[in-house]
């Protein structure tokens, strides 16, 4: 038994359900994690998440509805920087460019942390070898075409073909 145990290799199943670029963070970090411990690891792209697996990366933040999210300032004296800036929901919704620029300053945030980008932990999903599945009935219903994403989609599948491997998975979740 503990044989058997010991050469167990850990598996690991996401879906990956949202595309923005707060989102993007959590799939990518556990599976090129995951992937660097060893785990095999499958990640399944499905609606807004399919943004995730573009070439050409335009994602934003919406803070709109999403209360727990601090506003950071990025920039200025430590003091200013420290403070968690709660910004009311009506601010969000009715300030014209608010979302661009929760964007900017996440992403500057986001370098001046030393945080890797999206892309950079995209690679490090690839170089871990992580399947990357994309979920070809969203790309029907989007109007997508095949070319727009990168080439190291593992495959083109449903959710009926994905839902074995989560099944057998040590960990499946769903962000």
């Amino acid at each position: 038994m503990a044989e058997r145990e010991a050469a167990h290799v850990p598996s690991l199943s996401i879906i990956a359900t949202k595309g923005t670029l707060d989102w993007a963070y959590p799939p990518f970090i556990l599976a090129s994690t995951a992937g660097a411990l060893g785990w095999d690891v499958s990640v399944f792209f499905t609606f807004y998440g399919l943004e995730l697996l573009k070439k050409d990366l335009h994602l934003e933040i919406s803070p709109l509805g999403n209360p727990s999210m601090p506003m950071k300032m990025p920039f200025g004296p430590q003091w200013l920087k420290d403070i968690n800036w709660k910004v009311p929901n009506v601010v969000m919704a009715g300030v014209p460019g608010f979302e661009k620029m929760a964007t900017g300053l996440m992403a500057q945030t986001v370098k001046n942390k030393g945080v890797a980008t999206i892309d950079e932990l995209r690679s490090a999903c690839i170089e871990a070898d992580a399947k990357l599945f994309a979920c070809q009935m969203t790309v029907d219903l989007f109007g997508y075409s095949q070319d727009e994403f990168i080439p190291e989609i593992e495959g083109w599948i449903g959710a009926a073909s994905f839902l074995p491997t989560a099944q057998k998975s040590d960990v499946c979740l769903f962000i």
